[in-house]
């Protein structure tokens, strides 16, 4: 599993924010790998995020999508309701 502090919370901040963060964790953390997650809406997000850091960002570095993982999870909605809200985890590594 991933260390904590290489993961990269996807969620309303500018998209680019997120991609500096991966970039930062391989550049200057040194970092194997990295798990971009995000919920929801913004699962999209975080595919873009994993996508424009390894294509162009990380391109020269061997930096690919090493795995993805899909779930869901059940949580209470402010009215009360149970919903499930799909996640995604994509680990990025380096080669």
């Amino acid at each position: 599993m991933a260390n904590e502090e290489n993961v990269v919370f996807v969620g309303g901040k500018p998209f680019m924010n997120y991609v500096t963060a991966v970039v930062m964790q391989f550049t200057t953390k040194g970092v194997k790998e990295v798990t971009i997650k995000a919920r929801g809406k913004f699962i999209a997000r975080a595919v873009d995020v994993a996508e424009v850091t390894t294509k162009r960002f990380l391109k020269d570095q061997g930096v690919s999508v090493k795995d993805i993982k899909i779930d869901s999870e059940e949580f209470e909605n402010k009215e009360g309701n149970k919903v499930n809200v799909s996640t995604i985890e994509i680990v990025l590594a380096k080669k």
